[in-house]
């Protein structure tokens, strides 16, 4: 992931129900695209790595 740079998830769709996401280096934040003003979340890379992880392990059960 580009450092700096807010980007889209390849699997939103065209709904406009997405989020955004940065990697500062330091922290990895999160906004909501239809409202960029309204403010972030920021997490550590640590608690991000486990946060995505468990959004996959849960994907995959059935």
């Amino acid at each position: 992931m580009e450092r700096n740079v807010w980007r889209t998830s390849s699997r939103s769709g065209s709904n406009g129900q997405c989020v955004e996401v940065r990697d500062r280096g330091s922290a990895i934040d999160v906004r909501d695209s239809k409202a960029p003003a309204a403010g972030t979340l920021s997490f550590d890379p640590v608690s991000w790595t486990a946060f995505v992880s468990g959004i996959r392990t849960d994907a995959s059960r059935p």
